[in-house]
């Protein structure tokens, strides 16, 4: 049974966590088979967004901590090979450069919130408890949590859960940003997959530069990244954009070719 399953759905690609019977807990297998899927969601010109959601009970319990000795003895994360990208992205250079949509339920731990806090757009449902439960491991997250939830949810706010390893619920979680929306649990993944289609049918280059642009800002800062959007001019000029105009002259939903 693959621990991950891969599924086209429109110009969407559906990325499923597929080890039920473990908590979807991340091993090896797990790590390689997401880090694939992501680079054919990048290198496919006909899928334009990703959907990362988990089958069974729960999102995921975390790190299979067993699996990942060697990992943490050798004190680096896995090499990223030519046919993946780092599911963290937290090497630019190996990130997937299309938007991914996150469909969690149940319990999320640990490299869970560190996957989320890598895409771009989080749904959770009601019932769902967070935990970044690291220290009460003796060890430290170190999947990219230390710096995105500062980012996401303000220096107190991470460090009332970095420092105590607490769980959240989802309503908290709302609150400080770990999520964009709270929806009844049976409603996760179709409110997931709606906004990703959504993301999936706008113009693909308008969408390509907007998500270039905020990442930039968030590696770079404001004032290394201001100057640089007049330079998405050429943007204007594409045939997507003059399809934009187009519709909208015409009263029509816009037929986007990423050109």
């Amino acid at each position: 049974m693959s621990k991950v399953i891969i599924e086209e759905r429109g110009q969407v690609l559906l990325i499923g966590l597929n080890r039920p019977d473990k908590y979807n807990a991340f091993d090896h297998d797990t790590w390689h088979e997401v880090a694939r899927a992501y680079k054919l969601l990048e290198s496919s010109s006909n899928l334009h967004c990703g959907l990362v959601y988990a089958n069974g009970k729960h999102f995921t319990a975390g790190l299979d901590l067993p699996e990942w000795t060697d990992v943490f003895s050798s004190g680096e994360w896995p090499a990223i090979p030519a046919d993946e990208c780092d599911p963290l992205g937290l090497r630019p250079e190996h990130r997937c450069r299309k938007p991914i949509v996150m469909a969690i339920h149940g319990i999320c731990y640990t490299i869970g919130i560190e996957l989320a806090l890598g895409a771009e757009v989080r749904i959770c449902g009601r019932g769902t408890r967070f935990g970044q439960i690291e220290v009460r491991r003796g060890i430290m997250a170190c999947g990219g949590a230390t710096v995105r939830m500062v980012q996401e949810f303000g220096y107190a706010n991470a460090q009332r859960y970095l420092l105590t390893g607490d769980e959240f619920d989802a309503e908290t979680a709302l609150r400080i940003g770990m999520v964009q929306e709270v929806v009844d649990d049976d409603k996760v993944f179709d409110t997931a997959l709606s906004l990703a289609e959504n993301i999936a049918a706008q113009a693909p280059l308008a969408v390509q530069a907007s998500l270039d642009s905020s990442r930039n800002y968030l590696l770079n800062g404001l004032d290394e990244c201001a100057g640089l959007v007049a330079r998405e001019v050429p943007l204007m000029q594409s045939e997507d954009a003059a399809e934009g105009v187009a519709s909208f002259k015409e009263r029509r939903q816009a037929v986007f070719k990423g050109r």
